[in-house]
């Protein structure tokens, strides 16, 4: 293939080679797609429908549950196409707007989570100025701010991706569209143009950890200095599931990105992008509704 105009189609990375195997992958696949849409789907209903659930926090939640039904929806419905028709295939189009997408939610939702550490700072390191610093216009421009750069992020990546030359085969190394296996596809001297994107995602990210991180040192500081026990275990019971959620998207996103060429190999690396890009959004509603007694407590009026 000399030049991206002359691709019309890429071949994505099939899960399995056997129909029964193809099958499983569908079924699988399935059943944590609807327990994310299920789970995320009751989040933003029980906070939606709950005057009590008004706050800063379940706001930022039901944008988190927003962010995890897109981004999981990006993902799946055309791989467990691809596997019950048994092809590869995805469009030239529906790949730019795969990556697209992935790419827009997957930096809002990196955003937002770096939003609900710095509530979850305030709301147990300074009680006293929460209702100042988090006020509904400052949690408006945040929860805004995360998605607007989620919206540009992708738009520049999109852009500039796809105006670049492809010199090599069009069989992406990944189950879905995503930016690091189609810059394998660049011709060598086009690679720079996408280099300086490339830099400010990773500043973008650690500048991002980085808060997280700083965040949860003062955050277990001052939790730990609380004198009652019953204290202690409510400000954990609200830190913990975020710090969860955190712990696992950006474990499995750092160890694809860095995890060195001698133990790569194809199960690994499905592996892991399944872990960063799927289980997520499928386990988070899991872990906050379990951690969450609150929370728990309204969606079981909802329900009943």
């Amino acid at each position: 293939v000399s030049n991206s105009s002359s691709i019309t189609q890429f071949l994505l990375l099939a899960f399995a080679d056997t129909r029964e195997l193809q099958l499983l992958h569908f079924w699988l696949f399935l059943g944590i797609y609807l327990a994310a849409l299920l789970g995320n789907g009751l989040i933003i209903t029980t906070i939606a429908c709950n005057q009590h659930l008004r706050t800063p926090m379940y706001f930022f939640l039901l944008n988190l549950a927003l962010l995890d039904l897109g981004s999981i929806s990006t993902t799946l419905p055309k791989s467990m196409a691809n596997s019950l028709w048994d092809t590869r295939v995805i469009s030239y189009s529906a790949c730019a707007a795969q990556l697209f997408s992935y790419a827009f939610l997957i930096v809002a939702e990196y955003s937002m989570v770096t939003i609900m550490s710095y509530d979850r700072y305030v709301a147990i390191c300074k009680p006293l100025h929460y209702g100042t610093l988090l006020g509904s216009r400052a949690c408006v421009h945040m929860v805004a701010a995360a998605w607007a750069t989620g919206f540009v992020n992708a738009l520049l990546h999109t852009a500039n991706t796809f105006s670049l030359p492809l010199c090599k085969a069009n069989a992406l190394d990944q189950f879905f569209c995503e930016i690091p296996h189609i810059l394998k596809l660049f011709c060598s001297h086009s690679y720079l143009r996408k280099a300086w994107l490339i830099v400010i995602d990773l500043l973008i990210a650690f500048g991002c950890f980085v808060f997280i991180v700083v965040s949860y040192v003062q955050i277990f500081r001052t939790v730990l200095r609380i004198p009652s026990e019953q204290g202690r275990h409510k400000a954990f019971s609200t830190c913990l599931p975020h710090l969860a959620v955190v712990s696992l998207f950006i474990a499995t996103a750092m160890f694809a990105c860095m995890k060195p060429l001698s133990i790569s190999s194809r199960i690994l690396d499905l592996v892991v992008s399944v872990l960063y890009s799927v289980v997520p959004p499928a386990v988070n509603p899991l872990i906050y509704s379990m951690r969450n007694q609150e929370l728990k407590d309204v969606l079981r009026k909802l329900m009943t």
